[in-house]
């Protein structure tokens, strides 16, 4: 039951936020989608790593650093978000909250625990960040919980990479189909684990072109993390 009224609330709210972000975009309040240009990561120096993804569109211009103290979202990791991206931090369920919303926060093993959306930058979509308790020490094997927890994925195909300080972690892509909406897109997530506990960051995005068009960002969260 529990797990079956998160999957629900998760697709109505994504039906909704999309529902939001289509208005937004048709009334002229939204902004006018922007090319990824070719940058250098003057923060980090950090370099791609050698097993990019095939559909990776390129390299993106940094706009800051999460996860460090004093940033929008305090974690146990830090890194470069794309210009433009707006992150703000996700707050914990709190005891009087209903057990949908407490659901609606957690996937598998992890929490909600940043988000950094991607509408100001002229894409629909967001790049999530997920943190659990201390204890885990296998990344993959919080992917395979964290994407086991949602109805409608499918083909999963799993890797690894290396993280800017060396830390070793796992990268999932798959295939999500969305009940509700009728729809079938991409979605890719890669964790790591920290003494603070597992992190996982998450891409999806309003369809498969939407998500290829936010690879970069996510590819720059990728090479330029740290564990703080």
């Amino acid at each position: 039951m529990r797990a079956g009224t998160a999957r629900t609330t998760r697709g109505l709210l994504y039906a909704a936020l999309l529902a939001g972000a289509l208005t937004a975009c048709s009334d002229g309040t939204g902004e006018d989608a922007k090319p990824s240009d070719p940058g250098v990561n003057a923060s980090t120096g950090a370099k791609a790593p050698a097993s990019a993804p095939a559909d990776d569109a390129g390299a993106v211009e940094s706009g800051g650093t999460i996860g460090r103290a004093g940033s929008a979202c305090v974690l146990p990791v830090s890194f470069d978000i794309a210009a433009d991206w707006e992150p703000e931090a996700v707050e914990a369920a709190a005891a009087g909250d209903s057990e949908a919303v407490a659901d609606l926060l957690r996937q598998g093993p992890v929490n909600a625990a940043c988000e950094v959306d991607a509408k100001p930058a002229g894409h629909i979509g967001f790049l999530r960040v997920w943190t659990g308790r201390p204890g885990a020490d296998d990344p993959r094997e919080i992917l395979r919980a964290f994407v086991a927890d949602e109805d409608g994925n499918t083909g999963e195909k799993y890797g690894t990479f290396e993280a800017a300080d060396g830390v070793t972690g796992a990268e999932v892509e798959y295939t999500h189909t969305n009940e509700l909406l009728e729809e079938t897109k991409r979605e890719r997530a890669f964790a790591v684990v920290t003494d603070s506990g597992p992190v996982v960051v998450h891409l999806g995005g309003m369809d498969t072109a939407e998500h290829r068009n936010m690879l970069p960002a996510y590819e720059l969260a990728k090479r330029t993390l740290r564990t703080n």
